[in-house]
């Protein structure tokens, strides 16, 4: 095992904690303030952020979709370039801080940002990135990763640089039971599949790795089954930190990962608009059914100590999937296309097709999953 790891992003948790700013931010910053629909504005969030902020001066950018497109966020450019702002503070879940880190990147570059994602151009520099996070899904307040859409293409591409790391991240939990139940699911099912990635993968000698990957989808796995107390203070503050330990590199390090059920889940919300956390549901089970004799090993012991299962070989393997399939059923997510509102009988080959195009076969931690393997995952998904 070798590897080399740091994460620089501080992270300050805990209720009230958004008063942190104000030490946070530097002193003589100029700051572009970047957001969502405006929810902040109703749950008081955005009051408390403005009043850390005090007398800096702060331009703001609201609009940030879901799944951000790349001309919203090269308006954000334009104005950080415009009014000389050199300090991104992003308030929200995912979707706002990976548009955030693209906006940071895209500023210091003096082409089409577009670029950074079909990695024509590799970041040198970005504007300096705070985050207060609203939403437990993604981990993206601590990791360097950014996925941006182009929907005039029907795309979703991503980037990954040093330079766009959060130099901080404020966690208070408390604003999360604010959300709708929907948004609550979808981010415990995200975090679920980020651990997997890394941990449904070739065993190897990680052993604590492995042990972490396996407490948080432990502590994943009891928050849905006591989705009845998502209200309550320890309920909130276990999926706020849980979805930040599953991707802030630390379960990673040394280990083959796969994010192939996340590249494929990807081209379902560029060509359908399904949300992100629902394209890994409705794609992972039928993926592990085709990489079984890849997965075998893990996937039993995934069914031993997260789920409870017995048995051994193939059958405790293929029950750990049903099993997987039940978690998220009684969370109301999709496990294959009829679960959604999706009706295109053609999605499968739609899906494929975008694969090709993106060049993203083969996929897989051994690159096992070549555009024949995907065909049968995708029909099994889209049934």
């Amino acid at each position: 095992m070798k590897f080399s790891f740091a994460n620089p992003s501080r992270i300050v948790f805990g209720q009230g904690q958004i008063a942190a700013l104000a030490g946070l931010v530097p002193a003589g910053a100029r700051v572009l303030l970047m957001y969502g629909g405006g929810s902040i504005k109703r749950n008081g969030v955005w009051e408390q952020v403005r009043a850390a902020l005090g007398e800096r001066v702060v331009v703001e950018f609201a609009g940030v979709e879901v799944n951000p497109d790349v001309s919203t966020l090269d308006r954000a450019v334009a104005l950080a370039k415009a009014e000389g702002l050199d300090y991104v503070l992003a308030v929200g879940g995912g979707s706002v801080i990976d548009g955030a880190k693209y906006v940071a990147a895209a500023a210091c570059y003096d082409g089409e940002g577009w670029d950074i994602l079909t990695h024509r151009h590799v970041p040198q520099a970005a504007l300096p990135l705070g985050v207060v996070l609203t939403l437990a899904a993604t981990g993206s307040e601590s990791n360097v990763n950014s996925v941006v859409s182009r929907r005039a293409t029907g795309e979703k591409l991503a980037f990954a640089s040093e330079h766009v790391y959060p130099r901080f991240a404020v966690l208070d939990p408390s604003v999360l039971a604010s959300l709708p139940d929907r948004q609550l699911v979808n981010g415990l099912a995200d975090a679920f599949v980020h651990v997997c990635e890394q941990y449904l993968t070739r065993p190897g000698q990680t052993p604590v790795q492995t042990g972490y990957a396996e407490v948080l989808l432990n502590t994943l796995h009891d928050l849905a089954q006591r989705f009845d107390m998502r209200r309550e203070p320890e309920w909130l503050e276990s999926l706020m930190w849980s979805a930040n330990q599953a991707l802030n590199g630390l379960i990673g390090q040394g280990v083959v990962q796969d994010w192939a059920t996340h590249r494929i889940g990807h081209e379902f919300t560029a060509r359908y608009g399904l949300d992100h956390a629902r394209t890994l549901t409705l794609v992972q089970p039928a993926l592990l059914r085709e990489t079984l004799p890849e997965k075998q090993a893990r996937l039993e012991r995934m069914g031993a100590r997260v789920f409870g299962l017995t048995g051994e070989g193939e059958q405790l393997a293929r029950g750990t999937i049903v099993a997987l399939e039940a978690f998220y059923r009684a969370l109301g997510l999709p496990v294959c296309l009829r679960d959604t509102d999706i009706e295109d009988v053609d999605c499968a080959s739609h899906i494929l097709e975008a694969l090709k195009q993106h060049n993203m076969l083969p996929l897989g931690e051994s690159g096992c999953i070549d555009a024949e393997r995907a065909a049968r995952i995708l029909a099994d998904a889209c049934r």
